[in-house]
């Protein structure tokens, strides 16, 4: 289990705290996707959670196990993979030796599967490749470590549409009872069928926390002009085709989850979102 226990960080004192008193858990054997608007504390939360920023209040375990003591029984067990990042001037071959030996789980052979996956070859200077390429090399590698923690940051920026058809088949055949896959993204539709958890977080807390199968169960979405069922919604936006709305779910009946509109009516009343879970 990956346990939040109540954060505080802030990168200057003269400013408010990023994250304050936050807290949250993880458990194994799930695809987490963390939302949030620009500034909400995403990518804080996962260096805290990596162990690479030390809470000012407040710590981060990984079974137990404080990850900001850096200790190799958590630090071979969580990898990132940032946003935006810079290889170091050196084949792909020579990063591989370098790096792979702080991972006991790390199969070469899945790395040249997932290089196929992406058409690259492992003959690459990881310097001199561009964005989308660097991308492609780093989710390759991070899929082989096997870590118990793997944390994504916006892992379809920089893909084209083969990229992430790849990306999707590897989170899918890696899931595991005991692995835990933390994605954030502000592109929701990459990843939406992957996912069996969401968190939304802003403010500085977590507006919402609940499992995909949760969800369903108790929401339905649907686009319509049906003035009735609009009158009747627990949460309603226009678009292309009429008013896309969130219904409670009554006869027990799943329809595809509309991530986008989930954010936008826990950002807007997480209070009135989360009641419905309550009855």
């Amino acid at each position: 289990m990956l346990k939040v226990d109540n954060c505080t960080f802030s990168y200057s004192r003269r400013k408010d705290p990023v994250l304050k008193d936050f807290s949250l858990e993880i458990t194994d054997g799930g695809v987490y996707g963390l939302l949030g608007s620009n500034g909400a504390g995403k990518s804080t939360l996962l260096y805290l959670i990596t162990g690479l920023l030390t809470p000012d209040k407040g710590k981060v375990t990984l079974d137990g196990i404080n990850t900001r003591l850096r200790r190799p029984e958590t630090v071979s067990e969580i990898f990132i993979v940032p946003e935006e990042f810079d290889f170091p001037s050196m084949s792909l071959k020579k990063f591989i030796e370098l790096n792979s030996p702080f991972y006991p789980r790390f199969s070469y052979d899945e790395m040249m599967d997932n290089l196929a996956l992406f058409e690259l070859s492992a003959e690459l200077n990881v310097n001199k490749l561009s964005m989308g390429q660097k991308k492609k090399v780093a989710l390759s590698f991070a899929m082989a470590t096997n870590t118990k923690v793997l944390i994504l940051d916006e892992p379809t920026n920089g893909l084209d549409i083969p990229g992430k058809t790849a990306f999707r088949r590897f989170i899918s055949k890696a899931v595991s009872d005991d692995r835990i896959f933390i994605i954030s993204t502000h592109q929701v539709r990459d990843v939406a069928q992957l996912l069996d958890h969401i968190l939304i977080v802003d403010n500085r807390k977590v507006l919402f926390n609940k499992s995909v199968m949760e969800i369903q169960e108790h929401l339905k979405f649907v686009e319509t002009l049906d003035r009735s069922l609009i009158d009747s919604a627990l949460y309603a936006s226009n678009s292309l085709g009429g008013s896309a709305l969130i219904l409670p779910n009554l006869d027990g009946n799943d329809t595809e989850m509309n991530l986008e509109l989930l954010f936008e009516f826990a950002h807007n009343d997480a209070e009135a979102l989360n009641s419905v879970f309550e009855k």
